[in-house]
């Protein structure tokens, strides 16, 4: 008697090769099992009698198993199948042990196809066993990389093929495909057989385009519109306008938080029983696009009734804190309002020592009135004393950086005021992740309560670079390095240096916050500057000006908020210019001096050496949440230089600054600043028409405080125009501003304000750094005297150009004094003596020009523009795009500029 039982394992798959699509089909047959009995050879079973009324003889005994083997073995050793199923020797052979047995192989999930054949006995397993995985493929899948879907499903390569496992792994890609919003993306598994048993599989992947929501509709509401509440939702419709945006995509979760806002929308605005009774995402036929449907119900609106506060602690009066509520009867009720209102009475136990204070708001509704009563009730807790103050997390940086910014200690009452003004500071430090928040966690006693700082230390050494092009600069390049956070001993340490076809500089800087571990701050700077451009090109400033110097500054708090800084300043300065260009020997005395007609008298009263000796102090209000970024609060400072310890210059510089920051909420920050300053010197130079505040010591804007403008390109300046004869011989100034001489005089007063909005992008830009601002920028320079009006001689009688009775500068002619019909291009500027004859003094001619004075004038200048703030990998990187809406006569206009940093 022979009995043979089969199982096969089913699944389709398409194949790349006749050979494999033999393969596949030799394994598409379905699961069963199949039972034939012999005499003699195996054959084909034959179908069952036909019962009949005849007596059945007894049921034949089953066969004992005697012996179990195995063909088609490959990787698998004999005893390790055998091991798999329940047959043993000595056992019954029967149709339910045969059964169980091949149930137990298609559980391994080892084969593709296996049979049980029973000879008297002898058992006999057939298997074919799955290939192994040689590769896995994916086609198609441009919006996700094979190493973001390998770790999400199943197959591997070297591990057993199995249809299951594919079945399953189709799905899951399904799934990741839905989560980018691709609902329509299509998965379709081939394989490719190999020698050895082994097999390719491939993923032919259609993602599919994004699934878009193409509708939003909104059934039910009658009090406001459509449009309205669709502003409330992050979900939006995709529409051209939106092309960009990423809330038009389908998200399920997005769906829910949706429901959540209009909820909140329609409680803040009175409706108590508002709710969303259902919320469906249809599929377009074309599988490319949803349309979201809200059925919702409105319901009555409710205004506030009796609103009352009920304190259980008796330190707080309930009548007074009732109040000094927001909201009072009769009022549109806001749950809003009342959620603000929990946590300013939280906070305000917080602060008496109540750390655990629980604040609950307990409605009471009354649908005939249209009126809800809420009363807050102040449980009674024990006041709360800081048991312990633990530091996690830092690695690098010593605990008493972290601890002295606390403004509390162990064994304090515990003061939530103090806790957010510690969170600030730590904040401020920039050492740590953003949002740091102090951590309260109950301690040993109900009365205790344990504070934890759990940091996350990040990079505080900053490599920054920045290069870019002026008109007046040129190239510019800028480095610096500095450790904000140096052996972490929160000390900084920088070095700079730039470099510009208009200027060098170098500086060296230390701070210690901490002087001896005491609440006073110190600092050095030593430092270098060469400014220089008018050596290279006549087109811009004609002087040098080098300055050596070094800064000490010592500062202490006076209140919390309010800090003095000291300062003494010794700077060695040198001011020149080309000899070669600008001085003459016009006494014939064989010293050459500084040409007034060639240099400008306003440049020739700089020249030399000078040292300057400025005491200095400083006032600081500073209520910002985070000096680093801060999101809300002010900083005001006031500053106030005198010069005249010593020293070759004597004046008085008075500035304040003083900036406002507002969160609008949705991640907006709206930001107010302005700045002012003004300068009075108090020599006397003895020059008549010179101002007695020198060139350098003077207030210069431009490129850094507002944009839109050039370096240096705001305020009075003195504009220089050779004159060039025309087609009658007449000589005209040169408007050309590329071949002038330009030079920006600063001025003794000047002010400066900024408006700036910075706009919140999505979760994906946030990820990446990205802070996208709109602005405005206002401000102005001036206060000077006119070095060109003033008519006072030389000693040697030249006067400077000068403006005739009407305002109109003078200039010369250009003359054919030799009578050959041609006019020369070099003549004296004045050519008249101060007696009205012609003037002999100057030994050589110069060319002619005309001189201008412009720009000195406290008329605003205004420029607007949009920014961008990004973290990028490389460091963070600011780039400006402004445009100039009212400038000024000589004003120099830059829409663009850009700088880019690292750090490590």
């Amino acid at each position: 008697m022979t009995a043979q039982v089969s199982g096969r394992d089913r699944f389709t798959l398409k194949t790349r090769s006749v050979a494999s699509l033999l393969a596949a089909t030799a394994l598409a047959g379905m699961p069963g099992i199949a039972l034939a009995q012999d005499t003699g050879a195996q054959t084909a079973p034959t179908p069952a009698p036909t019962p009949t009324a005849a007596p059945q003889p007894a049921q034949a005994q089953p066969d004992i198993i005697r012996s179990i083997a195995v063909i088609g073995a490959q990787r698998l050793e004999p005893d390790t199948i055998i091991s798999y199923i329940r047959l043993r020797n000595g056992q019954p052979y029967t149709p339910e042990a045969a059964d169980q047995a091949l149930k137990d192989l298609a559980a391994t999930g080892l084969f593709a196809d296996f049979t049980i054949r029973n000879n008297q006995g002898n058992i006999v397993i057939t298997v074919v066993e799955n290939p192994v995985i040689n590769r896995i493929i994916f086609e198609g899948n441009d919006r996700l990389k094979p190493d973001k879907i390998l770790p999400e499903i199943r197959l591997s390569p070297r591990q057993i093929f199995t249809r299951a496992k594919v079945r399953a792994d189709v799905n899951r890609i399904i799934e990741l495909y839905k989560r980018q919003g691709r609902f329509a993306a299509t998965v379709e598994p081939k394989m490719v057989m190999l020698d050895q048993n082994r097999v390719d599989v491939i993923f032919e992947i259609d993602e599919g385009p994004k699934s878009k929501v193409r509708k939003i509709n909104i059934i039910g509401n009658e009090v406001f519109s459509d449009g309205d509440l669709r502003g409330e939702m992050v979900t939006k419709e995709a529409s051209f306008l939106r092309i960009f945006s990423s809330g038009t995509s389908y998200d399920p979760d997005r769906l829910a938080f949706d429901q959540q806002n209009l909820r909140k929308f329609y409680l803040t605005n009175g409706y108590v029983d508002f709710r969303v009774v259902s919320a469906v995402a249809e599929l377009t036929p074309d599988r490319r696009d949803f349309i979201i449907t809200y059925v919702v119900e409105e319901g009555e609106r409710y205004k506030f009734g009796d609103v009352k506060v009920d304190s259980q602690i008796r330190d707080f009066d309930s009548s007074v804190l009732t109040s000094q509520l927001p909201m009072s009867t009769g009022d549109w009720y806001d749950a809003q309002a009342v959620e603000d209102t929990v946590e300013q009475l939280t906070e305000t136990a917080g602060a008496f020592g109540y750390a655990f204070a629980d604040v609950r708001p307990q409605f009471e509704r009354n649908k005939e009135a249209g009126t809800m009563d809420v009363t807050f009730l102040i449980n009674e807790a024990p006041r709360v004393y800081v048991e312990r103050i633990d530091i996690n997390g830092n690695t690098l940086t010593q605990d008493k950086v972290i601890r002295r910014e606390f403004r509390v200690v162990e064994g304090d009452a515990f003061n939530s005021f103090a806790i957010a003004r510690t969170n600030a500071r730590i904040n401020s430090l920039g050492y740590f992740q953003e949002g740091f928040e102090v951590e309260q966690k109950p301690g040993s006693a109900p009365d205790r309560i344990v504070l934890e700082a759990n940091i996350e230390e990040k990079p505080t050494g900053e490599l920054q670079l920045s290069a870019g092009f002026s008109s007046i600069e040129q190239f510019i390049f800028q480095g610096s390095i500095r450790q904000k956070n140096f052996r972490g001993r929160g000390q900084t340490v920088g070095v700079s240096a730039s470099y510009s076809g208009y200027s060098r500089s170098a500086q060296l800087s230390f701070s210690e916050p901490y002087v001896f571990d005491r609440n006073i701050s110190a600092g050095i700077d030593i430092y270098y500057r060469d400014l220089d451009n008018g050596f290279r090109n006549l087109r811009n400033t004609t002087y040098e000006q080098q300055t050596a110097g070094l800064q000490a500054r010592l500062g202490i708090p006076i209140t919390e908020y309010i800090s003095a800084l000291g300062r003494y300043t010794l700077n060695f300065e040198d001011v020149t210019v080309d000899e070669s260009q600008f001085f003459s020997d016009l006494d014939g005395d064989g010293v050459p001096s500084c040409e007034p007609l060639l240099a400008g008298r306003y440049l020739c009263d700089s020249l030399g050496n000078r040292v300057s000796s400025i005491l200095g102090a400083s006032v600081v209000y500073d209520r910002l949440d985070n000096r680093v970024r801060p999101s809300k609060g002010q900083l005001v400072t006031f500053n106030a230089d005198f010069a005249g310890l010593g020293g070759d210059v004597n004046y008085l510089r008075l500035r304040l600054n003083a900036s406002q920051y507002f969160p609008l909420g949705n991640g907006f920050i709206f930001s107010l600043r302005g700045e002012g300053g003004a300068i009075r010197s108090f020599d006397d130079r003895g020059i008549p028409g010179t101002d007695d505040v020198r060139l350098t010591d003077r207030f210069f804007l431009g490129e850094g405080q507002i944009r839109g403008f050039d370096i240096r390109g705001i305020g009075p300046r003195v504009i220089r125009r050779p004159i060039i004869a025309d087609e009658n011989g007449v000589g005209v100034p040169l408007q050309d501003r590329e071949r002038v001489v330009d030079d920006a005089l600063g001025g003794k007063a000047y002010y400066l304000g900024r408006a700036e909005l910075e706009i919140p992008l999505g979760s994906g830009a946030r990820e990446l750094g990205l802070r996208p601002s709109i602005f405005a920028d206002v401000g102005a320079v001036f206060g000077l005297r006119d070095p060109i009006l003033q008519q006072s001689p030389f000693p040697d009688g030249i006067f400077l150009p000068r403006r005739d009775t009407d305002g109109n500068p003078l200039f010369s002619q250009v003359f054919d004094t030799n009578g050959d019909g041609t006019p020369e291009t070099s003549i004296t500027t004045n050519p008249l003596a101060p007696d009205g004859s012609a003037n002999t003094a100057i030994g050589s001619t110069i060319p002619p020009f005309v001189e201008e004075y412009v720009g000195d004038t406290a008329a605003p200048r205004v420029a607007i523009g949009v920014g961008v703030n990004w973290n990028s990998p490389f460091g963070p990187f600011r780039i400006d795009f402004a445009h100039v809406l009212v400038k000024q006569e000589g004003d120099d206009t830059k829409a663009f500029t850009f700088n880019v940093g690292t750090q490590f």
